[in-house]
C-alpha cells in the first residue's frame, strides 16, 4: 500500500572550507575535508562519505536537508566523535545523537523528517525535475561554525534509460514502461504495480530497475482514466495484456518476466505466475498475502476475475509456477498477517515440488513498509488515499529502512541471477 537508477560516477568530491580556532580553550580543526565517494548517484545507492582533517576527539555535527515535491523542507542530523586520526568514517561512526542512533551511512538520508507535519504519516516524495533527480546537501559543522558541505546529487534515471507513458486508449492497459539504455543485451523484465492505493504507485522503483538493465513496466489497474474507480472485479487478463506488451519490447529476455506486487498487489502477482505460467515466470512480493482477499474497499465484492468469472477467495494454489518466487515481509506488519503469509507462500511452493529458488525474507523491527528500495524517509502509519483512515503499518522507521537495504540487494540479485 505505497509507493514506494547503475554504476558509480566514479569520481571523488571533495570540499575544504578553513576555520580558524573558537575562543576559549575550545580547539576546532583548522580544516575539514568531506569527501562523498558518490556525488551523483542512483537513488538507491549509497553515498559513502567520510570527513577527514579534524581534530583527534573533536565532536561535529553532520546535517542532512532536502526539499520536498511540497516545498517542504526534510532535516536529518546526527553528532559524531573524531577518532584519533581527526576522521569519521560515516558507513562505520556511531552517532553519539541525532535522528538515527546506529552506525549507518545512509542515515542521514532515511532518518530525515519534515519541517512541518507528522514524520509518522509523511513520507518524502522527491520533488519533479526534468533530470529526473533531487539533491540532498551534507553540511558539518562544529562550536557554532560551518567547516564544509556538499551536495549530492541522487538519480532516478541510469544512462540512456527511457520511459513513455501507456494508456488505455493507445495500449489498452495504463501505466509507465521503462527502459535500459538502447543496445543493452536482453535482461529479464518486471511487470511491477502496488496495492490497493490504486494509481501508478511503482514508478520510482520501476525507474530503478531499469536503471539496473531490467525493462520495468510500472502498472496501474484502478483509479486511472479507463479503469474501475475501485479494486473489484480486476481481470487477471489486463496484467496478461501488460506482460505481453512487455515481453515484446526490444531488450526484454520474454523467458524471463516476473510480476513484483506490493500488499494487495501481491494476490494479482502470485495469480499470474500461478495462471500464466508460459507468460510470467514467478514473483517478487511485498508485505504479501497467500491468499485471494476480498474487493477494496468493500471487502463484500470480488477484487480479482478471470475468464469472466470472480476469483474465490481462498489459497493462492502455487503449483503451476514456472520460476523463482521471493516473498519479502515485516515481522511486526500491523495491516495484516505477511510473515505468515511469507512463509505459507514458500510452504505451498515446497508442496508442490516446485524446482525454482523460492524463499521468505522476514525483517525484524520492519512493518507493511518492508520494501522497496531504500534510502528514501517514510513513516510507518498511513493515511489511505482511498479511505482517508489513518493505519498503523506497524515496525519502526528504522527498522523498515534496514529492511529496504537488505532486502532490494537481493531483488536485484535474483535478476541477475536469471541470465539474459
Amino acid at each position: 500500500m505505497r509507493d514506494r537508477i547503475s554504476g558509480w560516477a566514479g569520481v571523488m568530491a571533495v570540499l575544504v572550507l578553513v576555520s580558524g580556532s573558537t575562543a576559549g580553550c575550545t580547539t576546532t580543526s583548522s580544516h575539514a575535508v568531506l569527501d562523498v565517494g558518490a556525488p551523483v548517484a542512483l537513488a538507491d545507492e549509497p553515498v559513502h562519505a567520510r570527513i577527514s582533517g579534524l581534530s583527534p576527539g573533536e565532536d561535529v555535527t553532520i546535517t542532512s536537508w532536502a526539499m520536498d515535491r511540497r516545498s517542504v523542507p526534510w532535516r536529518g542530523q546526527a553528532t559524531y566523535r573524531a577518532d584519533a586520526h581527526g576522521s569519521i568514517d560515516l558507513d562505520k561512526a556511531r552517532p553519539t545523537s541525532g535522528t538515527y542512533q546506529h552506525p549507518d551511512g545512509m542515515g542521514l538520508f532515511w532518518s530525515m523528517t519534515p519541517a512541518t507535519g507528522d514524520p509518522g504519516t509523511t513520507s518524502f516524495v522527491p520533488p519533479s525535475s526534468r533530470q529526473h533527480a533531487y539533491r540532498v546537501t551534507l553540511t558539518v559543522a562544529a562550536h557554532g561554525r560551518r567547516l564544509a558541505s556538499r551536495t549530492v546529487t541522487r538519480k532516478w534515471f541510469g544512462t540512456g534509460v527511457t520511459s513513455r507513458n501507456l494508456t488505455v486508449a493507445t495500449d489498452r492497459i495504463a501505466g509507465r514502461l521503462y527502459l535500459p539504455a538502447p543496445g543493452t543485451p536482453r535482461h529479464p523484465a518486471v511487470l511491477a504495480f502496488g496495492g490497493s492505493e490504486g494509481g501508478n504507485s511503482s514508478t520510482s522503483t520501476a525507474a530503478l530497475l531499469a536503471s539496473h538493465g531490467y525493462p520495468t513496466l510500472s502498472l496501474g489497474y484502478f483509479d486511472l482514466p479507463g479503469l474501475p474507480h475501485s479494486l473489484e472485479n480486476i481481470p487477471l487478463e489486463y496484467f496478461a495484456t501488460a506482460a505481453r506488451l512487455l515481453a515484446a519490447q526490444q531488450g526484454v529476455d520474454p523467458r524471463h518476466i516476473l510480476a513484483m506486487g506490493y500488499s494487495r498487489g501481491s494476490e494479482a502477482a502470485l495469480l499470474l505466475a500461478e495462471d500464466y505460467p508460459d507468460l510470467v515466470h514467478g514473483a517478487v512480493v511485498y508485505s504479501p498475502s497467500a491468499q485471494v482477499n476480498g474487493g477494496f474497499p468493500d471487502y463484500a465484492t470480488f477484487a480479482w476475475t478471470k475468464d469472466g468469472k470472480p476469483v474465490a477467495e481462498k489459497l493462492i494454489p502455487l503449483d503451476h509456477v514456472s520460476g523463482p518466487v521471493t516473498a519479502l515481509a515485516g515481522a511486526d506488519d500491523l495491516l495484516w498477517s505477511s510473515p505468515r503469509w511469507a512463509r505459507q507462500i514458500v510452504q505451498e511452493l515446497d508442496a508442490s515440488g516446485n524446482r525454482y529458488p523460492h524463499r521468505a525474507l522476514i525483517y525484524p523491527d520492519a512493518g507493511h513498509g518492508v520494501g522497496t528500495f531504500p534510502y528514501l524517509p517514510a513513516g510507518t502509519r498511513l493515511v489511505h488515499p482511498v479511505t482517508l483512515r489513518e493505519t498503523d503499518l506497524g515496525g519502526t522507521r528504522a527498522g523498515d529502512a534496514v529492511a529496504r537495504e537488505a532486502g532490494w540487494p537481493k531483488v536485484l540479485a535474483l535478476l541477475a541471477s536469471l541470465g539474459s
